[in-house]
């Protein structure tokens, strides 16, 4: 293989057989459960990076159902997603991610820095109730409920927080273990077509575990519930701020 070869067709490893195709990525039918709640800010203020500010003391935790999606296929991700702000811009910052499936891992973190692991998540519907768990291994690191399409929600406002700009630290090291890439990423979900969206009481439980530590962000309070089905393409991303750039403080 010619070097120009090599320059012509990497984009992902390995070179001759990649993790993911090439995008757009598009998911039809992505459903979530996101579970609203407050948090002790001591904790959170301990894993939300400047320059982004935290909005106020509140996590959403996300079930993610993806059963169509091009080039990932069909998989579950769950995690925590953090309101902040970023030059007086409200969005989310992507604190953790958890899922079952290696090419998406690979992409997510590749592409735009998604903080993601391999897990076991699952959502689905017992009966009258919207269940989301996540086990890592055999242990349950979160469960969360919900009544099943009690109250539709307000399309306008879900939509509103869909199209919200997201934020994550995107690190790769060097082949010396330092850090060659440590940047911070923006990246917007497109073409989002909102199906239909419910709202609904909802619990929450996040258990201590030493490699899943969704529980260092502890559940004080459940504020809302929201569950939703929407078709949207997951666009790439931005780098606005280069932590390799500024001198040390």
């Amino acid at each position: 293989m010619k070097i120009d070869d090599v320059r012509r067709t990497a984009y992902s490893m390995p070179l001759t057989s990649p993790s993911f195709p090439r995008g757009p990525y598009r998911f039809i039918d992505r459903e979530f459960l996101t579970i609203t709640y407050r948090t002790d800010p001591e904790a959170l203020a301990k894993v939300v990076p400047e320059p982004l500010e935290i909005v106020e003391p509140v996590v959403k935790y996300e079930f993610i159902r993806m059963p169509d999606s091009t080039g990932f296929g069909d998989y579950t991700e769950t995690g925590q997603v953090i309101p902040v702000k970023f030059n007086g811009v409200e969005g989310g910052y992507v604190h953790a991610m958890y899922l079952d499936d290696e090419s998406p891992i690979a992409g997510g973190r590749e592409l735009w820095g998604f903080p993601k692991k391999f897990a076991n998540p699952k959502l689905k519907v017992e009966k009258d109730t919207l269940v989301g768990t996540l086990h890592y291994g055999s242990v349950l690191c979160a469960q969360g409920t919900m009544g099943y399409k009690h109250v539709a929600a307000d399309k306008e406002k879900v939509l509103a927080s869909l199209l919200a700009p997201n934020y994550m630290l995107k690190i790769i090291p060097h082949v010396d273990g330092t850090a060659r890439v440590c940047e911070l990423v923006r990246y917007f979900l497109e073409e989002v077509t909102l199906k239909e969206c419910w709202v609904g009481p909802a619990a929450l439980g996040l258990y201590p575990h030493a490699l899943c530590t969704v529980a260092q962000l502890p559940v004080l309070e459940v504020l809302s519930a929201v569950h939703l089905k929407a078709d949207l393409t997951l666009g790439l991303g931005t780098v606005i701020y280069d932590y390799l750039d500024e001198p040390a403080k």
